[in-house]
């Protein structure tokens, strides 16, 4: 299939604007991915871990400035204001053009542009976009090929069309004084300079498969988001597709890849994976949502990855992966904090300095990650590739929260389930520069990746919803809930099967529950717990609500919602009034 003439013109500009010295055209094959890897290891960029070990695995440093996604660095770039939104840093089209531009000028000389034509979604459907990335980063690209369909598959896909998210990323001089990373929705387009991290430089992921999509999902009647999709094969045979929204670092992975405990695992539950971080959502014509997975690999957090917290994982990642700043022992393997192997005597920390355990610095860095086919995934389904994608039952909102938010609890209705997402706060972790631990507003866990103003998309949400005859069941979930002693109350990892069960449940009208302010809470006796070491009053702290907490909860989402003015869907209003009103009703009857 011929490359599109728009894709050849693009390229020749950019090259008259960056002027390298060379451009490679990259086709996906094997022998590419084998060259490039080679010229990687050559030029210091990959460092070949043990092959007998660990075959096909790498490890890539990072510049120490450039370990985590700038945030306030990024920008959506529409010509209002107010069309991206408070969520957002905004900047004029023409500004940020000017601004990038000349960051952009002779950027790639004495370099090497390579042309990454890349699909996100499966080959043949309809939900799939195609995008050209154009980077200097040979990083960038085996890291893009292995999260996306890479090649000449993406001209097969446009069959001519110029139909494309152009991406044009540089390394620049890796100076966070000189690092933007700027989307022209309207124009389906990203430019990104002077990062060479993932989230900041893998231009089809958060930049397109997010900000971008989400933009284009709100014109073309569909919905991109910061979601899992997992199935849920109950002993009956039954498949029930769950979404759930998780800010970054808060066990997505580990939830996509749950592996049922014993007890349920010898009931006949199943549990199959088909994406731990991005969800493209449309309406059926059977009036049901239906997911797809637009990633072919995945880019997960290693801190705390081991065979307890996410076996599948680290079945997948122990072969051709790319690991970025971990640690390097001796025998050319990897480790770092929470993995399955105790601390080694002696290793090369994230940035290559001698480490040993009682360094004073962790041996790999917080956010360090992990680049590997989903494909590898021993819990891979046999529908993650399927073209019409898979129909969602249920879709989670869970984050970090210590008290407060109970362990599980269904919403009353669509609209109410919308209100849960828009309310969404959580814990924040290493997975974005800035402090840790700080309670943060993350709707949907969508606000750093809503590429248009967030009231707009809660509206579209909710516009959603009324073409859905069968609209998934929404929840919330919290993991994190601690004791007096600050340990966690619910064991997590492969337990939270026992909560999708209950979840499941709900979706075939059965679960016991009880109505309260904030929705429907599991009775005591309605997740199952056999084989589990959690006691009633165990079980009680978990589902336990305290109306003078959410006193406090709901001033706090007064002053989150003032900053959305009268953009603000009356419908999100009522429900933030209606919660209000049902708090003062559960305080008078204890006076």
């Amino acid at each position: 299939m011929p490359i599109s003439e728009g894709a050849k013109a693009w390229v020749a500009e950019v090259a008259a604007l960056t002027t390298p010295d060379k451009i490679v055209w990259c086709d996906g094959s094997e022998e590419e991915r084998v060259r490039l890897t080679e010229e990687a290891v050559k030029d210091g960029v990959l460092i070949p871990l043990n092959q007998d070990k660990m075959p096909g695995c790498y490890l890539h440093r990072s510049h120490p400035s450039d370990v985590a996604r700038s945030e306030h660095l990024t920008f959506i770039c529409t010509p209002r204001a107010d069309e991206a939104g408070s969520n957002n840093n905004w900047m004029a089209p023409a500004e940020a053009r000017d601004k990038a531009g000349a960051l952009f000028k002779n950027s790639m000389k004495g370099r090497t542009m390579y042309v990454v034509p890349f699909l996100m979604g499966p080959a043949g459907s309809a939900f799939s976009k195609a995008g050209v990335e154009l980077t200097d980063s040979i990083y960038v690209v085996l890291n893009m090929r292995i999260m996306t369909r890479m090649g000449n598959v993406v001209w097969d896909h446009l069959k001519g069309s110029n139909d494309f998210t152009k991406c044009l990323h540089s390394l620049g001089e890796l100076d966070p004084d000189k690092r933007y990373i700027m989307h022209f929705p309207q124009d389906n387009e990203v430019w990104s300079i002077g990062s060479g991290y993932g989230g900041n430089a893998l231009l089809g992921k958060k930049c397109l498969a997010l900000r971008v999509a989400s933009y284009l999902g709100r014109q073309q009647g569909w919905l991109a988001e910061h979601m899992l999709i997992l199935g849920v094969q109950t002993p009956k045979g039954d498949l029930h597709y769950i979404c759930g929204a998780f800010p970054s670092a808060c066990g997505k992975t580990n939830l996509a890849m749950l592996v049922p405990p014993k007890e349920q695992a010898a009931k006949g539950y199943k549990v199959w994976t088909l994406g731990d971080d991005i969800a493209w959502l449309r309406p059926g014509e059977d009036g049901r949502l239906w997911a797809v997975n637009p990633e072919a690999g995945f880019f997960g957090v290693v801190p705390g990855t081991s065979s307890k917290t996410n076996p599948n994982a680290m079945t997948t990642i122990a072969k051709n992966t790319i690991y970025t700043n971990v640690a390097l022992r001796p025998d050319g393997t990897v480790w770092w904090e929470g993995h399955d192997d105790p601390a080694p005597k002696e290793a090369l920390d994230w940035q290559g300095r001698p480490w040993t355990p009682d360094s004073p610095e962790r041996a790999a860095h917080p956010n360090s990650r992990f680049t590997a086919p989903a494909a590898q995934c021993p819990s891979i389904s046999p529908e993650w590739e399927n073209p019409p994608g898979v129909p969602i039952s249920a879709i989670l909102f869970g984050a970090r929260r210590q008290r407060v938010v109970p362990l599980i609890y269904q919403a009353l209705t669509w609209e109410h389930g919308v209100f849960l997402g828009a309310t969404l706060s959580s814990e924040t972790t290493a997975a974005a520069a800035g402090k840790v631990g700080v309670l943060r507003r993350d709707p949907m866990a969508m606000l750093p990746f809503c590429g248009y103003n967030m009231a707009d998309y809660w509206g579209h949400w909710l516009k959603l919803g009324d073409k859905l005859k069968s609209p998934p069941k929404i929840f919330r979930v919290n993991w994190f809930r601690t004791g007096e002693n600050g340990k966690f109350l619910w064991p997590g990892y492969g337990e939270n099967l026992r909560v999708l069960q209950w979840i499941i449940d709900r979706c075939e009208g059965l679960g016991e529950a009880e109505k309260s302010f904030l929705g429907y809470i599991p009775t005591r006796r309605a997740i199952d717990r056999s084989g589990l070491d959690v006691s009633d009053s165990v079980m009680d702290q978990l589902l336990h609500v305290d109306r003078i907490d959410w006193v406090d909860a709901l001033y706090g989402q007064s002053l989150f919602f003032e900053k959305f003015g009268d953009r603000l869907p009356e419908s999100i209003r009522e429900q933030h009034e209606s919660l209000a009103r049902r708090v003062s009703g559960a305080l008078q009857q204890f006076e």
